[in-house]
């Protein structure tokens, strides 16, 4: 069975409030971050970047599975929204960074919130036809939102990264499948600094019809019910929507809280499922089963149905930071010092 080898995490360590933010637009940060269900957000340092994130996974991944040699990876995928260049991968980069020869395929994903996801799939496919020994799919992104908007409050920075194979795996992928529309609830156009939302209508139309159809087309295809899982992890832009969604399932906030991670760290776009389904993984013991769904405007949700082994008793999870250790030291930072690091105040160019 194709599935899960490895894992690695990072979130940066800066902090910042809803009632920070609210402070300098005028509003009710604390009530913004009450309906958000969200009391803090990451925020990238000046010097870390969707290139930089995705290599601290991918190097804490491989920490733990030193027996897998990284010139036997055959392909890396990364999802982000904020990839550094717009000509130029990430991937190559990264595989780079992390000792993967040139034998190998790679590629920037984009589908919103669900790229990481998405990578996942298609290592799947690769590691599932023998074309490749070990595929390495990352979600990250240090994700944007318009000062005084509505984002501004939860798009955070993170990700998560996976080594996809079919040895000595400690959770396999039993199925995977997606539901897919064309459902235009958030875009962001070529050259725009931010993206533009539907409000509202990123709600019913688009989240919650997504996650909900993706979840339920899993479980009858599984012939599951939420009571034969132990986690479920959902797509979280906020903290509100996927416990919204987890109760329309029939899933219980047990079964959710270990996934969720917004409300402490904030949405970090592509890495908010991978970085969820790792904090359950830090904790999971052979038996486990666990349904992940994810979410991507535009739109688009892809679901997994995935069962712990008796591997993960065997694996180094020690060798790398587990997400709680990663949390465990915030810093906290004012207004300013968010804006500088977020470069949304310009300096004049040089002459």
């Amino acid at each position: 069975m194709t599935g899960i080898v490895s894992y690695g995490a990072y979130v940066p360590r800066y902090r910042i409030k809803p009632e920070e933010i609210g402070r300098v637009w005028g509003a009710n940060g604390a009530a913004m971050g009450k309906g958000l269900m969200i009391t803090q957000k990451s925020v990238p340092a000046p010097d870390e970047d969707t290139v930089t994130i995705a290599t601290t996974a991918a190097r804490d991944m491989l920490d733990r599975v030193p027996e897998v040699n990284p010139a036997d990876i055959g392909a890396v995928y990364i999802g982000s929204e904020s990839h550094p260049y717009a000509v130029k991968p990430t991937s190559s980069i990264v595989a780079e960074a992390i000792g993967a020869t040139p034998n190998m395929t790679a590629a920037d994903l984009e589908f919103a919130c669900k790229a990481g996801t998405a990578g996942i799939q298609a290592g799947m496919g690769l590691v599932a036809s023998g074309m490749v020994k070990y595929a390495v799919a990352i979600g990250a992104d240090t994700s944007q939102g318009a000062p005084g908007d509505a984002l501004e409050y939860s798009a955070s920075a993170g990700g998560a990264a996976y080594l996809i194979g079919n040895e000595n795996c400690i959770a396999t992928i039993n199925k995977t499948l997606s539901f897919t529309t064309d459902t235009p609830d958030f875009w962001r156009r070529e050259g725009m600094m931010y993206p533009v939302h539907g409000g509202r209508f990123s709600g019913e139309p688009a989240y919650f019809r997504h996650v909900t159809s993706a979840a339920k087309m899993m479980m009858e295809a599984m012939g599951t019910t939420p009571a034969d899982y132990n986690y479920v992890v959902l797509h979280q832009p906020n903290g509100k929507f996927p416990t919204r969604a987890a109760k329309m399932l029939g899933f219980s906030d047990e079964q959710l809280a270990p996934g969720l991670l917004t409300p402490v760290i904030g949405n970090t776009y592509s890495g908010a499922v991978p970085l969820g389904l790792a904090h359950v993984l830090d904790q999971a013991k052979p038996g486990d089963r666990i349904l992940v769904t994810s979410y991507g405007s535009g739109a688009g949700s892809d679901a997994f149905d995935i069962t712990v082994t008796d591997e993960i008793a065997r694996f180094k999870r020690d060798n790398a930071p587990i997400l709680d250790k990663i949390l465990a030291d915030p810093v906290y930072i004012d207004y300013a010092i968010y804006a500088k690091f977020k470069e949304t105040i310009k300096m004049p160019e040089e002459e």
